[in-house]
């Protein structure tokens, strides 16, 4: 396996050394400059610009313009040139011929006018790459990729640069810290980790266009979230006219797995409407070994468990939405949203071998468990947006209302039995159910406008969230019992009032700057009803954030970053109640959980816009730590819980950067290197943790001919620390080919997932009394076979894309802090 995977690597970064040794085309001293303006006239950033020359077209050099619409190129032999500026969804603009020689050659401004030609008369080749590096951050264009289709949100996230999927643990991480705000089309998710990861679970990659991470936003975004934002934007209408697409898809990974969705957009006049729906039914398992070590009063007892389970889940989903354009400078939005998820484990079986600290057998036991539940989701937003002049002066108006609902009940058979087989005492069986509602309300209004020589921003936002659980626990003797001591009520408000002020402008011709400051004023109240506890908390604070930006030269960019960011508790982290897994396994909330702060600086270098590495580092100051285990040593039971720990200094190390092989392959490359420092007092000892660790993504695009494309992409997480966790490393390689059906409106996809089945989690906790190891196991080795065909007008720019008021709220209640 060890020289599989060493292959593996070999082969990705093979485009690495081939690119190394490709020969580059002579020097010379002249220069050339221009600029990209839209149809209103505006800088239009990052658009593609070709040096041509003029006797052959012969491509010469490529660059994309900055963000002002400018481009400048250097060290060009004397000659004859013209330029050629092309962007997906516009007419190819080609200047005039022109003469270099050691001097600076100023083009007249190019501007670029909507492709309103039909599909039969124009071929676009143009194909962004499967991870984009913006300036300030990186798109993972997933309706680009091979591999990615037919698989859902959390195992796309797999493959983005600097993300790490904690299976076990049901966590996100960025850059190696927790704290991650997750977004669906800029809408903040309320819920805790393990929903969110259920949600991600059950969402088809083929309903997403894109997903941003953003890892140090400014002060117009939520103060939440240590790590940065994971912005997952889902598929709009993008053309005039009427249009749409439908995907089927169907995979095995030991059990069967199937998607239907289907888009349909219709854009007339003042009048942009879309519609899309989805199916996504799923049959798979979750195999875990846990074994612990557990020492009281001079003896060991072991603990050696195998979990098998089998889950089964249905999501529904539809989204539809209308934009209605007043003025050519007024627009009225309403978007509507939902989504029904039902989930299973027709089978669950834990069996336990209780052994002495000489591994002699005691005892065993079996829980046969029962889990399964509901979670459904209804959200409405209104958006009102006026654009005063064309200089950059708006207002925008949001309001939203989001709610949660749903049920979870779960049922635990356990019965005993002595080392020759026979059973020992009377079974217990326990079951639980806990519905649970989550109400969200949010209006956020922004102003921009051209202010002296830069942009000022300013806007004020007001959420109201509420969260209501009720556990209602039974034990069985006879008939069914309410288990008072067991069952919990718990209710949470929280009311955040946000103002912020963001101003950006010039020093120079090539430094630029943004200052911002962002005021927030928490109050929150948790209630454990039944135990009659109640955490009233109401505090204010400030969050500045500095942007710097300076062109070095037309080679070299480097981007200075700072920002102080909040991370508050999710509602279920807080309830202190107890969840059982098994008669010795439960987890166990903290309503004594604190924010974490944590100040952020970042140091980004871009490299003719190719080569991109980002240097960052951050303090995290009452870090909450999740999945945190400890021991009750008389009782042999062993429980997770979230605490604050001191501090955690995090350092990392990102670099991003593209390479053309040939005209046929292309190589996408990432790599992130993390050191982390936990430093902290822990069940009153000291706990001081230093690791470091990396991760490696990386993509070979493979142009077969006109209609076959290939793809083989691979991703590698080193052995790194979650929690009291040591993780071993993780990793898989992925292989899939395309075909272009229909006249290129269909397209078949067949693509492999974890090909060697590398992708398990294997960690090892030892701390204090705590001897801790796990593995786990999925089905994240995968044949998929999808097929989308897309109908209509696909031609023209239409709608647009707009993020709503509760845009970075809805995180915590699916289960981020």
């Amino acid at each position: 396996m060890k020289f599989l995977i060493n292959l593996t690597v070999a082969l990705l970064l093979s485009g690495t050394f081939a690119f190394a040794q490709t020969a580059q085309p002579p020097a010379g001293k002249g220069k050339v400059a221009g600029a990209i303006l839209d149809e209103k006239a505006q800088p239009f950033p990052f658009v593609n610009v070709l040096l041509l020359q003029a006797k052959d077209s012969v491509l010469v050099k490529g660059l994309a313009a900055d963000e002002s619409g400018k481009f400048l190129f250097d060290q060009v032999a004397a000659g004859k040139y013209l330029t050629l500026v092309s962007m997906v969804g516009y007419q190819k603009s080609y200047s005039a011929v022109f003469s270099v020689d050691e001097n600076t050659v100023t083009l007249p401004t190019t501007s670029l006018k909507t492709d309103i030609q039909s599909l039969s008369e124009v071929t676009v080749v143009a194909k962004k790459p499967f991870i984009e590096q913006q300036i300030d951050r990186t798109v993972v264009n997933v309706e680009n990729s091979i591999v990615s289709a037919g698989a859902t949100a959390l195992e796309v996230l797999e493959r983005a640069p600097g993300v790490t999927v904690d299976q076990q643990n049901e966590q996100l991480k960025l850059r190696g810290k927790e704290g991650v705000i997750v977004q669906i089309d800029g809408k903040q998710t309320f819920l805790s980790q393990q929903e969110l990861i259920t949600l991600l679970r059950n969402t088809p990659s083929d309903n997403i266009e894109k997903i941003e991470l953003i890892t140090n936003p400014s002060a117009k975004y939520d103060a939440a979230g240590n790590s940065g934002i994971i912005n997952i934007k889902m598929k709009r209408n993008k053309n005039y006219g009427t249009n749409g697409n439908v995907n089927i898809g169907a995979a095995w990974a030991k059990y069967g797995r199937g998607s239907a969705t289907a888009t349909v957009n219709h854009r007339a006049g003042k009048i942009s409407t879309f519609i899309s729906g989805g199916a996504f039914l799923n049959k798979g398992f979750n195999n875990n070994d846990i074994y612990r070590k557990i020492p009281f009063e001079d003896k060991v007892t072991v603990f050696d468990q195998r979990t098998e389970r089998i889950n089964k889940s249905e999501y529904y989903n539809v989204r539809a939405g209308l934009d209605y354009f007043v003025t050519d400078k007024t627009t009225i939005g309403v978007l509507v949203s939902g989504f029904y998820n039902s989930f299973s484990n027709p089978f669950g079986q834990t069996n336990t071998r209780i052994l002495d600290g000489n591994l002699v057998l005691q005892r065993t036991f079996r829980t046969n468990v029962f889990n399964g539940g509901t979670m459904n989701n209804g959200s409405a937003n209104v958006n009102f947006k006026h654009q005063f002049d064309d200089k950059g002066k708006e207002l925008t108006f949001d309001v939203d209302y989001v709610n949660y609902g749903g049920k979870k009940n779960s049922t635990l058979d356990t019965r005993y039995y002595l080392p020759n087989g026979q059973q020992d005492g009377n079974p217990e069986a326990v079951r639980n159910n806990m519905p649970s509602d989550i109400n969200i309300g949010v209006a956020k209004l922004d102003y921009a406008q051209p202010l002296w020589k830069g942009k000022f921003e300013t806007g004020l936002k007001s959420s109201y969230v509420a969260s209501d659980n009720n556990m209602v626990f039974e034990t069985k003797a006879d008939d069914w019992q309410l288990d008072p001591t067991r069952s919990n009520r718990f209710k949470y408000t929280e009311n955040v009032n946000a103002a912020y002020l963001n101003y950006s402008g010039n020093i120079s011709k090539k430094v630029k700057y943004q200052v911002g400051l962002r005021g927030e004023h928490t109050h929150s109240i948790g209630n454990s009803v039944t135990l009659n506890q109640k955490r009233d908390r109401n505090y204010v604070n400030l969050f500045p954030s500095v942007f710097l930006s300076n062109q070095l030269d037309t080679n070299n960019v480097l981007n200075i970053s700072y920002s102080r960011r909040i991370d508050r508790p999710n509602y279920q982290s807080l309830n202190p109640f107890e969840f059982y897994l098994d008669p010795y396994t439960f987890q166990r909330g903290n309503p004594n959980l604190k924010p974490q702060y944590t100040n952020s600086f970042q140091l980004v270098h871009v490299y003719k816009n190719f080569l991109n590495t980002t240097l960052a580092y951050s303090r995290i100051k009452d870090m909450i730590a999740d999945e945190l285990p400890q021991q009750i040593a008389s009782e042999n039971k062993t429980f997770v819980t979230s605490d604050n720990l001191d501090n955690q200094d995090n350092v990392s190390l990102t670099l991003s950067f593209p390479i053309k092989i040939a005209k046929w392959w292309n190589v996408q490359t990432n790599f992130t290197g993390v050191y982390n420092h936990y430093n902290s007092i822990y069940l009153d000892e000291k706990l001081e943790i230093k690791q470091a660790s990396w991760n490696m993504y990386a993509s070979n695009q493979f142009t077969i001919s006109k209609t076959w494309s290939a793809e083989i992409s691979g991703w590698y997480n080193s052995r790194a620390f979650y929690g009291l966790y040591a993780a071993k490393p993780m990793g898989m390689l992925n292989a899939g080919l395309q075909k272009n059906i229909l006249n290129k409106k269909g397209t078949i996809r067949l693509n492999v997932n974890d090909i060697f089945w590398t992708n398990k989690f294997r960690g090892k906790a030892i701390y204090k009394d705590i001897d801790f190891s796990v593995k786990s196991q999925w089905p994240s080795r995968q044949f998929r076979l999808t097929f989308t065909y897309n109908f209509g007008n696909q031609n023209v720019k239409g709608a647009r894309q707009r993020n709503t008021g509760s845009d970075d709220l809805q995180k915590r209640a699916n289960g981020g802090s």
